[in-house]
This record gives structure tokens, C-alpha cells and sequence, in this order.
């Protein structure tokens, strides 16, 4: 049994390589956690989250207070007993989206270590279901965006063997629907138009835009309504023949299984940060697959890569690119799809000399070997 002995806990502040922005609010800044684990073997797995600009230090503090000291001494293997451990340590907060995402970094750390000691991949280890996931983009279709450049965005990425484009919406109604009809002009219908509210409409305001929207037959819409809106979910799925995608928003697997029982969304999109780390998503993706809905997770490209190949219901990998500066190598691209990393652990190639040097807060929590 090799023993946790030490926990390192970092954040650096990334900056997004584009102007950011939808019907609610800017992604100004990507407050990046950090946890290492070192067992008493010396093997080492490194798990990550993100904000989008809040947050931050409350998710460090709790990391360095409560759940770091909570693994000195387990067994790094027994990695759903840990999730368990800092599910109940910290029932007070939970569920939420401050401590998900402190659990989901040590949670992804216990995973990259399990695949490094076992000289797998995650995709291989947590599955293996696909060798290659189709990529859609959302980089070009933000809201602020004037719509000859949403329309050149989505023509190169068809060029380039994107399945897809999303774009914002939030705009005037009939605005939104010119902007979705020029990009739909100019790609056809051979390429799929994603779209995404951002919990910003009223049942009422969603129901007259899925109306509007489905002559141009866009492939679904995201966040129409709050997330904790369920029965407005149901009231929707149920009027328009558009799909309707939720997940980045719901940070419980309880919360996922209120959707599908309910038949309140068709699109998944759970987001492994969110939901607190690999351990639940891959509850939440099997769930759907038993509901016969595929998954499609929120950003963190880097890493939902290897976790869509891993299970059969992974329709989409959504192409943000945000940790080039603190990796060694991007995302494994060919012919418009994502390519899971063959080497061992999560499959992603940090740059820890980067990291270290633009560290904000840092500690470390340290057992007996």
C-alpha cells in the first residue's frame, strides 16, 4: 500500500488568449489550482481546476485547511473512499461550486497518480471506448463579436475539420437569429451551429427563441434558463425540437440525475472541475449513457479529451485552448478531432519550472515517510 506522505497546492492566474464574453458576464481571468501528490513510493500525480476569475483563494484556503491534511497518511489507490472522506468533511459547503473544485483537483491528482503507477492513460484506464473525439469551437463565436467575424470564425474551422461552431446568444431576438442564419449560410448544414444563453432567458423569453430558432436548425441550446430551474428545463425540452444542453453550471450528480429522470435536457455537459473530479463525472457520464444522452462536457479541453474517449456517449470535446503557457505541448489534434494522449496519467504535459514561477499562493502539506 503506498501511503499519501506530502501534498503540494499552487495557483497561477492565466489571462484568455481572446476577448471573452456571453449574455452575462466576461471571463477576465482563469484562477488555476493546483494540487500535487507524492506517495510514499515517490510517485507523483498532479490534479487542476479553474475559476473564472472568483474564488480563487477561497478554494486554496480550504484546500490548505481542511482537505490536504485530510489525505496525509491514505491510500492513494482508495480514491473513491478519499472523494467520500472530503465529501463529508465538508457537508457544510457542499454542494457548491468553491468546494467541487478544490475536491476535483485532488481528485484529479489521485487519477494521474493511479494511471502513472499503472502505466496507463486515463482514457485507457478510465475506459478506452474511443481512440478519437469530434471537436467543435467555441473561440470565434463570442457575443461581442460582430457577425462577419462569427461567420469567417466558423468557415476556417470547417476548414480545418471542426465539426462545429457555438455561438453566444443574448443579443435582440431577431438579432440573434440574423447572426445564427449568416454563419448557417455560409457553412451549410453538413457542419454543426451550437448555441449558448448562458442562464440568461426567462421560460417565457426561451420558449420564444427556441420558436425562432429552429428553422435554422442549430444543434442545440445551452444554459437557456438558471440551472436550478428545473421544471422550466422540462416545460422547454418539451415545446421545441431543439436539444437542450445544461451541465457547466451543476455541481452534483444528484443534480444531473433530477435532469435526466425528468427528461428536462438531451445534451450533458457535465465539467469534471465542477462536479468535483474525474471520480463523479465518470458517474454522471454513465448515468447518461444509460439514459440513451450523450455527453458533450464543458471546457477543459486538456483534459476532457481522454475522458470522452473513455466512455461510449462522449459526442464533442468543446476547443478553448487556455494552458499553453504553462504546458510543454498542446492537445493532440488530427483532421478536426481530439486525439486522447497516449502517455501515462491524465495526458497532460505540464510545465512545472512555469507554473512554480507564476505561482500566487503555494504551501504544501507534509507527512512521516
Amino acid at each position: 500500500m503506498a501511503k499519501i506522505v506530502h501534498v503540494d497546492f499552487m495557483m497561477v492566474d492565466l489571462k484568455p488568449k481572446v476577448k471573452r464574453v456571453d449574455a452575462i458576464q466576461s471571463f477576465v481571468s482563469q484562477e488555476t489550482p493546483f494540487v500535487r501528490i507524492i506517495d510514499s513510493d515517490g510517485a507523483v500525480g498532479c490534479g487542476y481546476g479553474y475559476t473564472i476569475g472568483t474564488g480563487g483563494l477561497g478554494i486554496m484556503s480550504l484546500i490548505e485547511k481542511t482537505l490536504a491534511p485530510l489525505l496525509i497518511g491514505r491510500d492513494a489507490d482508495e480514491i473513491e473512499a478519499v472523494w467520500r472522506a472530503m465529501l463529508f468533511t465538508t457537508h457544510a459547503t457542499t454542494v457548491g461550486p468553491i468546494t467541487s473544485i478544490a475536491m476535483a483537483a485532488i481528485d484529479i491528482a489521485l487519477w494521474d497518480l493511479r494511471c502513472r503507477r499503472a502505466n496507463l492513460p486515463l482514457y485507457k484506464l478510465a475506459g478506452g471506448a474511443q481512440r478519437s473525439v469530434p471537436l467543435y469551437t467555441t473561440e470565434g463565436g463570442w457575443l461581442h463579436m460582430d457577425t462577419p467575424a462569427l461567420v469567417e470564425d466558423a468557415v476556417a474551422a470547417k476548414e480545418h475539420g471542426f465539426g462545429g461552431s457555438k455561438l453566444k446568444i443574448g443579443r435582440r431576438p431577431h438579432e440573434d437569429v440574423a447572426r445564427i442564419a449568416a454563419v448557417r449560410d455560409a457553412v451549410g448544414y453538413d457542419f454543426e451551429i451550437l448555441t449558448d444563453a448562458n442562464q440568461a432567458f426567462t421560460v417565457d423569453e426561451a420558449l420564444r427563441r427556441a420558436r425562432l430558432y429552429e428553422p435554422l436548425d442549430i444543434g442545440w441550446i445551452e444554459e437557456p434558463l438558471p440551472a436550478c430551474d428545473v421544471d422550466g428545463h422540462v416545460r422547454l425540452s418539451k415545446a421545441t425540437t431543439i436539444p437542450v444542453a445544461v451541465g457547466e453550471s451543476i455541481y452534483s450528480a444528484s443534480h444531473f440525475r433530477d435532469y435526466l429522470q425528468r427528461r428536462a435536457c438531451s445534451i450533458v455537459q457535465v465539467d469534471v472541475a465542477r462536479i468535483g473530479g474525474i471520480t463523479p463525472w465518470l458517474k454522471v457520464a454513465h448515468m447518461a449513457e444509460c439514459y440513451n444522452i450523450c455527453i458533450a462536457p464543458h471546457f477543459l479541453m486538456e483534459l476532457h479529451v481522454s475522458l470522452c474517449a473513455a466512455v461510449p456517449n462522449a459526442r464533442w470535446v468543446e476547443y478553448i485552448p487556455q494552458l499553453d503557457p504553462i504546458t510543454t505541448k498542446p492537445m493532440k489534434i488530427e483532421g478536426g478531432r481530439a486525439v486522447p494522449s497516449e502517455e501515462p496519467g491524465i495526458g497532460i504535459a505540464w510545465d512545472f519550472e512555469a507554473i512554480e514561477r507564476m505561482a500566487v499562493v503555494s504551501g504544501c502539506v507534509q507527512g512521516d515517510r
